[in-house]
């Protein structure tokens, strides 16, 4: 039988098997949905005015009983109020108590303000939940799956738009069960992700045991109620993490083990700010007025677990990781970085030296160091004062990730700081360093002391190959709109119009005019005012050409065509033990800058000579003179030693820096280096990998020599570019803006890999790409979705193996007891199959149809030489149920020969009989 409710009031019983109605009732409001009550005698319903009505089959005329849960009571008797309709309801019974009413829905008008709620009712108490996303659906989860037996409900499932909750019914208060599925990756839109495999071992349990202890109390005590389906790892073993920065500034890492995705741990760090008053954010700094805190870029050391994040709102925070709670003031610094065109002059190289002296620098250097705030009153101007404001109280710091030093870019001279372009942090140096689109600083996060803050051109010194002409930005207070401020997005998107935010569920209109979002740009350092949403251009294939127009400006020897981009982004930064001069004998610490330009420079760092004197003895900071150029935006950095092997970084092992041992705490710093030894042939035994966006270069260190180069996009450009080891080897990664994936050989660059996978028709993928070792990528393809990727043949063979099964087979529930009496005096007959009760099957005879003869190939000899193979197995099972269905038909015509013969026999039997029925004995 089949029960429905229509929108007029209507309730139709339909028999399915006579296909006609046996049973119509009518209501005066609309039916939004119906449930059985128990054994199927009666039924309920919920309305549009929130009320609940209870029929019987046997007199369905009108309810028995109609109740509003939530509807007010009047004192002169009359019927409540109406509430707001009842979307869907269940009923389930209990053997032991009373039973369960569950709906969604029906709260009262009065209270609009209500957050979406499902009610349950259980005897006369009444239990509203309510809920943080609009209700889709919810299920009720049962003993048995008969509805005539009592259900005995234990859990009610819950859709949401945006999660998925169970709740337990068990418990008198109905908690809900922990979710072990991420379905809240979409709790903040995701801004940024970073993809790593084959990570030290043990940080996906350490992320995993602090992330524990953050998580929320009052769970329900009993396991997950749905169970379905299984993982299966296949042969990969290395651990893989995700990390992902979002709109909230929330940071949130995951296991991607194989194939699962499991959130390890959150890190929130908007917590290092003071929140921001009603009315104040306007009043100290004009910041973004709903992302603040969104994570625009990050850099994580997996083996010194240092992790550092870069904000919209032109900070940057630095992260230690420790397994025990501290309770600490957290260290902040203010960094100035200015582009003062003005003061430029066309530099004459037997007057000026190259570079200023880096110890002249330092201590006006470390002046800017604190946190106090300075502002400069000239009317209104904005000086000296960042966006946000740090706590300068104790905060308490929970197990896990505990903010190390917080640098922050001040306005200058009522012009707010200008986005972060680039970071790169070294554990072994105790250096971060990032840049924008007005130069580059240096931090010392051990001493917490800036080292460096100069502008791009400042950098140069007389190494500058445009020799800009002097002028004054003052007058026009506009900025060119190519900023490159994001890495990879250079004169594709323009600064000001790549908003943090996106909606849930797509990116609609980009403005068409750059110059007004450059006004206000001047206004906000962070966003624009207007619309929250925004998309690629619609004609991909204009603004390609467009770009293609830019770049060649970049690269145009015309000195009035520098002077107009004069604003010159550090788009890339590396630290690496490498060669900063050509007459260099031995490697040393180095950072790499990469420009929006295609230049790249060289600073040497002067460490101190011993650990021991690392707290107390300042790092210095030059530039070398060294300069290479390259076309496009520079990318990303890698160094190969003589042999061609990837040659990592050094870092420093970690170490808890609130460790209860003291002996953890005073024990010198392990430094793990990957320099060449001392015995190597000290010649060109170093390779420097650079990618633009346009080419890649292999330079021979310390000769500076380009030795290979390949223009990896003439018509389009990289937006984003990676070197990963693959199969033992190091390969160079491209993500192309027009869909195409390439790799290249290294140190040789010589094409691997060409496939025009997926052409950039979001914003989204642009900004969440990202490649990692083994051959694996990734990208956000919906706000809700990771998309994997693989480029790796040993990983394609090993997917099918990777992949989970869906359904788990389970045995099918026994049938209900019907009872003696019920099956003798009442209930509906039990079905019966026509075949069962008639066929030939039950009388023990064989069918005819049972097996049908086919003509085989040689019979069992055809297929002796495929013993040993599945198909051999199947085919001798297929012949041998053929000569079995043969012998059968052989006997089933033997058969019916016998009866012939028996009919035959006994029909002269009877004649025989017939013929001396009369005669006398004494006849024969």
């Amino acid at each position: 039988q089949l029960l429905i409710g229509y929108e007029n009031g209507t309730v139709v019983l339909w028999d399915l098997r006579s296909k006609r109605a046996d049973l119509r009732a009518y209501y005066d409001e609309a039916i939004h949905s119906v449930a059985w009550h128990h054994e199927g005698k009666q039924f309920m319903c919920s309305h549009s005015d929130g009320s609940l009505t209870l029929w019987n089959l046997k007199s369905p005329n009108r309810p028995f009983q109609t109740t509003i849960p939530h509807g007010k009571i009047q004192r002169d008797g009359k019927k409540p109020e109406s509430c707001k309709p009842i979307l869907k309801v269940e009923y389930k019974t209990c053997k032991n108590s009373e039973p369960f009413v569950i709906f969604s829905g029906g709260l009262s008008y009065d209270k609009a303000c209500r957050r979406p709620s499902l009610t349950i009712m259980h005897g006369k108490a009444i239990t509203v939940l309510e809920m943080d996303h609009p209700i889709v659906d919810f299920l009720t989860l049962c003993e048995t799956p008969y509805p005539n037996e009592f259900q005995e409900p234990y859990a009610v499932v819950v859709l949401l738009e945006k999660d998925l909750i169970v709740v337990d019914l068990t418990q008198s208060n109905f908690p809900i069960f922990e979710n072990p599925y991420p379905i809240d990756i979409h709790e903040s839109p995701v801004t940024c992700t970073e993809y790593f495999a084959d990570c030290p071992p043990d940080l996906i349990p350490v992320l995993y045991s602090v992330g524990a202890k953050h998580k929320k109390q009052g769970y329900s005590n009993k396991e997950w109620p749905i169970s379905g389906g299984a993982w299966n790892l296949g042969a990969q073993t290395y651990p893989e993490i995700i990390i992902t920065g979002h709109a909230d500034g929330s940071v949130k890492f995951w296991d991607a083990s194989a194939i699962t995705l499991q959130m390890l741990y959150k890190l929130k760090t908007s917590k290092v700010f003071e929140k921001q008053k009603l009315g104040e954010g306007k009043a100290t700094a004009e910041i973004v007025e709903e992302d603040p805190f969104a994570v625009q870029m990050m850099y994580w050391c997996p083996e010194s677990r240092i992790f550092c994040v870069a904000g919209v709102s032109a900070y940057v925070v630095v992260y230690r990781f420790s397994k025990h709670e501290v309770n600490t003031e957290i260290a902040s610094l203010e960094v100035r970085l200015q582009y003062e065109v003005e003061d430029i002059i066309t530099p004459e190289p037997e007057i000026i030296p190259p570079f200023p002296d880096a110890s002249s620098q330092l201590p006006s250097l470390k002046s800017l160091s604190g946190s106090t705030n300075t502002v400069a009153c000239e009317g209104t101007m904005k000086d000296s004062i960042p966006c946000l404001s740090v706590k300068t109280r104790p905060v308490r710091m929970p197990p896990g990730y505990q903010a190390d030093l917080v640098i922050q870019l001040v306005w200058v001279d009522g012009e707010p700081p200008q986005q972060i372009t680039s970071l790169a942090v070294n554990s072994a140096y105790g250096l971060v360093a990032f840049g924008n689109c007005n130069g580059l600083a240096v931090v010392d996060f051990m001493q917490k002391t800036v080292l460096l803050s100069m502008g791009t051109l400042e950098l140069y010194g007389s190494s500058d190959p445009y020799q800009r002409q002097p002028r004054s930005p003052r007058k026009s207070k506009q900025f060119a709109a190519d900023n490159f401020c994001m890495r990879g997005l250079s004169n594709f998107y323009p600064d000001l119009t790549k908003r943090i935010r996106t909606s849930y569920q797509s990116l609609t209109e980009l403005s068409d005019s750059p110059v007004s979002l450059e006004l206000e740009r001047c206004k906000s350092p962070t966003s624009v005012k207007g619309s929250r949403k925004l998309s690629l251009p619609t004609d991909l294939k204009t603004d390609l050409e467009n770009r293609e127009n830019s770049f060649s400006r970049s690269r145009s020897s015309s000195v009035s065509s520098i002077d107009r981009d004069s604003k010159e982004a550090i788009t890339a930064l590396y630290f690496m033990e490498s060669f900063a001069r050509k007459n260099d004998s031995a490697v040393s610490p180095c950072l790499w800058v990469g420009t929006g330009l295609g230049m790249v420079l060289i600073l040497s760092l002067n460490l101190p000579a011993s650990d021991d004197l690392r707290q107390s003895e300042p790092v210095m900071v030059s530039p070398s003179g060294t300069v290479l150029t390259l076309k496009g935006a520079v990318l990303t950095f890698a160094c190969l030693d003589c042999m061609g092997t990837l040659t990592h970084p050094p870092y420093e092992v970690w170490r808890d820096p609130h460790s209860a041992d003291e002996g953890e705490k005073t024990r010198k710093r392990k430094l793990v280096m990957h320099s060449p030894s001392s015995s190597q042939d000290m010649g060109d035994h170093q390779f420097a990998v650079i990618c633009s966006e346009k080419q890649a270069k292999v330079f021979s260190l310390p000769s500076q020599t380009c030795l290979y180069v390949h223009n990896i996009t003439e018509t389009s450009f990289l937006l984003r570019a990676d070197v990963v080891t693959l199969c033992n080897s190091v390969c160079l990664a491209c993500f192309c803006a027009n869909g195409h994936i390439m790799t290249l050989s290294l140190p040789s660059l010589r094409p691997l890999l060409d496939i025009n996978y997926l052409p950039v028709t979001d914003m989204r993928i642009a900004r969440t790409f990202c490649f990692t070792n083994e051959g694996q990528a990734l990208y956000l393809s919906s706000p809700t979705e990771i998309q994997r990727l693989t480029y790796s043949q040993e990983m394609c063979d090993n997917l099918q193996d990777m992949l989970g099964d869906l359904f788990t087979p389970v045995e099918t529930p026994e049938a209900q007891n019907r009872g003696f009496l019920k099956g003798l005096f009442g209930g509906s007959g039990q079905a019966f199959d026509r075949e069962e009760l008639f066929g030939e099957a039950t009388a023990g005879k064989a069918s005819r149809s049972l097996a049908q003869h086919i003509p085989g190939s040689g019979g069992i000899e055809g297929v002796r030489g495929a013993a040993g193979g599945v198909i051999g197995d199947l085919t001798r099972a297929r012949i041998a149920l053929d000569e079995r269905g043969q012998k059968l038909g052989e006997l089933d015509e033997r058969t019916a020969s016998m009866m012939a013969s028996a009919e035959a026999f006994s029909k002269h039997a009877h004649e025989v009989m017939l013929k001396y029925k009369d005669k006398k004995w004494y006849q024969f």
